[in-house]
């Protein structure tokens, strides 16, 4: 599949992270930040140009330099492979790829990313699963919303779930989950293609969304109704700068503000359902 990359240049690392976290909107699926500059991946010819423009001029963005190539997506995976280390976080779940030797830890989960995003290696990601290690899923029906790679799903599962569901809206990600599934053995994951949670008709004890603002502002009231009581919902993909406006409609559609953690910039933040 052919993908199209557009790199935006700037040395700010705020304006780079704000970038990520508008590009979503209009599609991108795939990030790559650089010193100088940030990638963005969308399958083409899905981008129509004009997109990009307005949501620069609407974020008065209209400065910043870009340049777009075309690439293919073997060209992707390779440089996955040169440029995807393994890692470990809060010295308990290690993510590598299949190509790399064994990384040993209490939860060790291989991951081949391809254009899907979830890899532990961005904030977003790695806070998430920080959360997630203080979250008892023993027994639990857990919903992963916008899965990408599938690693929180499998996670959710390593640690105790009885149930998980993930679901995307991208075809090419839905795949790739799939594959990171049976690459870890999780038997307890279920992989759903779709954009919204009304696929699903039961509640669950835990909601994972590592989205971005706007998805998560869109959802949050109806997020709810698929939670049980007391049920837990966890988000990121927040810049720390939008974390009141996140709290604020949270409080108002009945959530319980549990607790957040930060990192470069970004925010991941635990609600509890009051409903």
């Amino acid at each position: 599949m052919v993908h199209i990359q557009y790199e935006f240049f700037t040395r700010d690392e705020s304006l780079r992270d704000f970038i990520i976290s508008l590009l979503p909107e209009v599609g991108f699926e795939g990030f790559e930040e650089l010193p100088d500059s940030v990638r963005a991946f969308i399958p083409g010819p899905a981008l129509v140009h004009e997109h990009v423009l307005d949501i620069l001029k609407q974020n008065n963005l209209e400065h910043i330099e870009y340049q777009c190539t075309t690439i293919e997506q073997q060209n992707w995976n390779e440089q996955w492979e040169k440029s995807f280390n393994p890692l470990l976080i809060a010295e308990k779940v290690s993510i590598r790829a299949p190509f790399h030797a064994p990384l040993p830890a209490e939860h060790e989960l291989i991951i081949e990313p391809k254009m899907s995003f979830g890899t532990g290696h961005h904030a977003t990601t790695a806070l998430m699963i920080e959360q997630m290690l203080d979250i008892d899923m023993q027994g639990k029906d857990v919903v992963d919303f916008g899965s990408g790679t599938g690693v929180l799903a499998i996670l959710a599962e390593r640690l105790g779930a009885a149930k998980v569901v993930a679901i995307d809206n991208e075809e090419w990600a839905v795949e790739n989950c799939h594959e990171n599934i049976e690459r870890n053995h999780a038997e307890k994951v279920e992989v759903i293609f779709a954009d919204t949670m009304s696929v699903v008709t039961q509640v669950f004890d835990v909601m994972l969304a590592n989205i971005n603002r706007n998805v998560i502002m869109k959802n949050l009231q109806s997020w709810g109704t698929f939670l049980k009581p007391g049920g837990v919902l966890l988000v990121s993909g927040i810049l720390v700068t939008d974390t009141k406006d996140i709290t604020d409609q949270a409080t108002a559609t009945g959530f319980e503000l549990m607790r957040q953690l930060t990192r470069d910039g970004w925010v991941s933040i635990c609600f509890r359902n009051r409903t």
